[in-house]
């Protein structure tokens, strides 16, 4: 076969790269012979790339064939408005003689008014259609040429960080795009939804890609650290170790590669926040908007399951694992604030902080592992010793769990509080994430139990107090909860049992929601307090039940009890006035106003005294009570004394007896009240006292007002200041207590004070009305009693 010779052209007519390619491949006379491969390869390119060509030409021509076929939509609607618009004209001209303008713009013109804003719509959205689908287009190819250098392993992953930033800047514009058109129409919904939809698909392909780059990132930088340095035999120690910090060795390309890996996952992060803001529109948003920091989950998981394996050994030695977590958080929250904050605010995602965010994920950690495999163990072993009876060594160590919980939530939220949060001052979602009793928050029922055992715990601790006498009878002073001016006089039992009570809130304090603190509070503390009033009732039932309360250590024991319940009383009120109790109390309102279903008769008043409303009322009702009951035990004596005194009616008819201002029978009554008052002023505290004769001055008058003036008694001068006599004694008691005691006597001061009249004067008050007995200042005389008594003077 004949070969045709071709002169090669001459090398001034090639291009530079082309001579560039040929020095490249051909450097030598043996490399002529792979010229045919060499041409073979050529061609097989120009192949796809004409292929290419075409096929972007076929897109190209599909595009401007939609385009071409939406402008002649366009182009018919304007023609057909122009023509209108003509057909206006003219109409407005011939009908200037006849009156036909007002039809013309009445009717014709809203009706091409709206045509126009009609065809404004469907251009405005045909445009708004192209814009996204070109913006979700690229998107898509931005995911493809990224997913694809990954599956090629090339070696250059910056390449892949490029492309993946040029995806979420495209995402970021695209969600832009939406929230506008959702913003100013938002009856395209379906051309938002259809968006979302392939947006969707694309993030479901970039994010998890996206983390998996991370972790392999992660793992070149020798993360997870060894923590295999805590020394066990010390858990507590806080010595350092020669463990470095990964974060801070890492140097050149890796440390790029590591901070543009990060800020790609924050700016997802934030690009999913944005989106569900916007599809959340009008609804509960809180909950899905703050989402865990994915960047820093990626750092806490694989320590997560490093650890794990030293948790599985320390089962029965719960303090290392809190030590273990405790120690990993401190040593590496430095480098969150130093080095991964800055990346967050570079990614724009508000309302994140680094430092918060780790301490939460580690705490996270925790709490799940102890949900997982410790409170499970302890209620099993609590479940088998509660079929043998004994219940000592599991609640001993559900006891020293809660209390290795209190001591680590403490710690961390130490450690947080160094990037300025106040936690007093924190909505509960966040004290949840920096809690580990959020473990509670799914497991009410081991909130129960701690509740239970907590409760039995104290009632055991308080056992040997109660049946201790000197409890009940040693006074405690100066507590800091009354008023320095007021004297308690409560015995010390109040004391032991406000100790445990604050022990219970103590615990109570540190749950991480106002719901659980409500429950733990009902469940642990108002027990408590009823076995508290129980105890009091029951001694002073036993006082009534053996002596009627007629010596006087049965009223010194009453005294006491109602000391000490004011006491406790005064310590609640004071508690509710906190802000941790008036939280808890809105609480229970809220949860009442629900229960009620609107009907809100007694809710203000429940909510007076906050969540120990109930338990303070009956304390009061306890005290009202018994000192009402202590008051009437005096009356009930005072009146046995003074029987003969109010039977004798001949001795107002009498002169006094001979060296005796006040009636001898009167006088071993006085004897009698003075006495008991005497003991009961040593014994009660003084507003509980000032209780007491309060009530007993009535019951007095009207013993006294009734068991003479209102019998047939007759009064004769020489009886009028007997009995006059007799009441200054009798008031002069009362006078130790108040300045004007005669007061507190109304009947009997009236009624002296009618007997005191002249005879005019009575004979006035016999016939006249009650307008007259108020103009001589008898005012608790009914104008029958006041007859009576005028009519008993002689």
């Amino acid at each position: 076969m004949d070969q045709k010779i071709r002169n090669l052209p001459p090398p001034s007519s090639l291009s530079a790269s082309v001579v560039s390619f040929l020095n490249a491949k051909i450097n030598a006379k043996e490399d002529l012979e792979q010229a045919p491969v060499l041409l073979s390869e050529l061609r097989n390119q120009c192949h796809v790339l004409d292929q290419n060509l075409s096929d972007l030409n076929t897109q190209l021509r599909n595009y401007l064939i939609n385009h071409d076929s939406r402008s002649e939509k366009t182009g018919a609607l304007l023609s057909d408005i122009d023509a209108k618009l003509g057909d206006l004209h003219l109409a407005s001209c011939s009908s200037s003689s006849d009156g036909g303008s007002g039809k013309v713009l009445g009717e014709e013109l809203p009706a091409l008014a709206k045509e126009v804003a009609r065809v404004n719509t469907v251009r405005m959205y045909a445009e708004t259609a192209l814009k996204l689908d070109s913006l979700v287009g690229d998107i898509e190819d931005a995911v493809s040429s990224t997913v694809k250098r990954t599956l090629r392993r090339e070696p250059s992953t910056k390449s892949s960080e490029e492309m993946r930033g040029v995806a979420i800047r495209i995402l970021k514009l695209t969600e832009d795009t939406l929230r506008l058109v959702a913003e100013t129409h938002p009856q395209w919904t379906r051309l938002v939804s259809a968006v979302d939809h392939r947006v969707d698909r694309s993030l479901a392909i970039l994010r998890p890609q996206a983390i998996a780059d991370h972790r392999s990132l992660l793992t070149s930088l020798g993360w997870p650290p060894p923590l295999s340095t805590l020394n066990s035999s010390d858990p507590e120690s806080k010595r350092s170790t020669d463990v470095q910090n990964p974060l801070f060795t890492m140097k050149g390309d890796l440390k790029q590669q590591y901070c543009e890996s990060f800020l790609a996952l924050c700016s997802l992060q934030e690009l999913q926040r944005q989106r569900k803001s916007r599809q959340l529109e009008g609804q509960n948003r809180e909950i899905a908007l703050h989402q865990p920091l994915w960047a820093i989950e990626e750092l806490v998981n694989p320590i997560t399951i490093v650890s794990q394996r030293h948790f599985s050994k320390w089962v029965d030695k719960p303090e290392y694992i809190f030590a273990l977590v405790y120690k990993v958080t401190r040593d590496y929250v430095d480098s969150m604030d130093e080095l991964l904050q800055p990346l967050v605010d570079e990614a724009m995602l508000s309302g994140y902080s680094c430092r918060e965010e780790w301490i939460s994920a580690m705490v996270t950690s925790l709490s799940t592992y102890l949900a997982k495999e410790i409170f499970p163990m302890y209620a099993s072993q609590l479940d088998e010793e509660s079929t043998s009876g004994a219940h000592s060594q599991a609640r001993i160590s559900w006891l020293h769990l809660i209390d290795l919980m209190i001591a680590f939530d403490k710690r961390v939220q130490s450690l947080a509080s160094h990037s300025g949060i106040l936690l007093s001052l924190q909505e509960d979602g966040k004290l949840e994430k920096l809690s580990s009793f959020s473990v509670f928050i799914d497991r009410p029922d081991w909130l129960d139990l701690w509740a239970d055992i907590e409760l039995t715990d104290a009632f055991d601790k308080l056992k040997p107090e109660i049946e201790n006498e000197r409890s009940w009878s040693i006074e405690v002073r100066g507590v800091a909860a009354l008023s320095a001016q007021e004297d308690n006089k409560s015995p010390a039992i109040a004391s032991v049992f406000h100790q445990r009570f604050s022990s219970v809130i103590d615990r109570c304090r540190s749950l991480p929601s106002i719901e659980l603190r409500s429950r733990f509070l009902k469940l642990a503390g108002a027990p408590i307090i009823h076995r508290f009033l129980g105890c009091l009732l029951f001694r002073c039932q036993v006082a009534e039940g053996l002596t009627a309360l007629t010596d006087d250590d049965g009223l010194m024991k009453v005294a006491e009890s109602v000391n000490a319940a004011r006491y406790f009383e005064s310590i609640l009120k004071e508690w509710c006035e906190d802000i941790f109790f008036l939280e808890l109390g809105l609480d229970q309102v809220t949860q009442l106003d629900t229960s009620t279903d609107g009907n809100d008769f007694g809710l203000e008043e429940s909510s007076g005294n906050g969540i120990l409303y109930e338990e303070i009322k009956k304390l009061e009702e306890f005290r009202t009570g018994w000192v009402e009951k202590l008051s009437t035990v005096v009356l009930r004596g005072f009146d046995v004394c003074c029987r003969d005194y109010l039977k004798n009616k001949k001795q107002w008819q009498e002169k006094g007896e001979e060296g005796w201002m006040v009636s001898q029978s009167f006088v071993r009554a006085l004897d009698y009240l003075q006495g008991k008052m005497s003991v009961l002023e040593d014994g009660l505290n003084k507003m509980d006292f000032v209780g007491v004769w309060r009530s007993l001055a009535p019951g007095l008058d009207k013993l006294i007002f009734y068991g003479i003036l209102m019998t047939n008694a007759k009064f004769s001068d020489g009886g009028v200041e007997r009995f006059s006599n007799d009441l200054s004694a009798l008031f002069g008691v009362f006078g130790a207590w108040c300045l004007r005691p005669e007061g507190f006597f109304p009947k009997l001061s009236e009624g002296l004070k009618l007997l005191k009249m002249e005879k005019k004067q009575l004979k006035n008050c016999l016939a006249g009305s009650e307008i007259w007995l108020k103009e001589n200042g008898i005012r608790h005389l009914t104008a029958a009693e006041s007859e009576k008594v005028a009519k008993n003077r002689i």
